[in-house]
Parts: C-alpha cells; sequence; structure tokens
C-alpha cells in the first residue's frame, strides 16, 4: 500500500463507517493521545519502565494508530503526504548531507 493508497482507504472507511472526519482541533487532540499510548509502549519495552498488571503493549498497533490519525489530518487539509514526504526527504538531504556524518557523538 502506497501513502496514497493509505489516504484513500482512510478517507473511505472514514464516510463509510465514521461518518464524518471529526473536526481538526479533535483529531489533533487525538493524534496527541495515540503519540502518549505509543510512549508508553516504548517506555515500557525498551525504556526504564516496568511493565503494570494488565498492561497490553503493542507497538505496531500503537504506530498504526498514530499513522491513522496523521493521515486523517492530511486529508482534512488536503496534504498530500507523498508529495510532503519526498519535499522533506529533499530538505533533510540538503541541510544535512555533512552534518551527521561529521558528528563525532554519532561516530
Amino acid at each position: 500500500m502506497t501513502i496514497k493508497d493509505a489516504q484513500s482507504t482512510v478517507d473511505q472507511w472514514i464516510y463509510q463507517y465514521g461518518v464524518r472526519y471529526f473536526d481538526i482541533k479533535t483529531n489533533m487532540i487525538v493524534l496527541t493521545e495515540e503519540v502518549g499510548e505509543l510512549a508508553k509502549v516504548i517506555a515500557r519495552q525498551y525504556g526504564e519502565q516496568s511493565v503494570k498488571e494488565g498492561d497490553v503493549l503493542n507497538l505496531s498497533e500503537e504506530l498504526a494508530d498514530v499513522l491513522w490519525v496523521l493521515l486523517c489530518i492530511a486529508n482534512q487539509t488536503g496534504t498530500d503526504l507523498t508529495d510532503a514526504l519526498r519535499q522533506n526527504i529533499v530538505k533533510k538531504t540538503n541541510r544535512d548531507n555533512k552534518r551527521h556524518l561529521n558528528n563525532n557523538k554519532l561516530q
């Protein structure tokens, strides 16, 4: 599935099952909530926090939840994420093409 396909699939799902998109402010809050759930999984699986009784840690599910809301926000704002990602890669390449290679902290 391409990013464009994913945006289209989410859009179709929203109108078939979700009635409509949440407003953009609500989706921003939902994104923050989903990133928090992802952070909890990372902290407990890879960080120093211990797993609490009853915790269900599913990294792939939380990553997909974050992606879902990002796709919703992109659709709501008319953002072509494929194009945006391409432009972002060019920007980062132009800006950072030597920066990380010359970073002694990464050696």
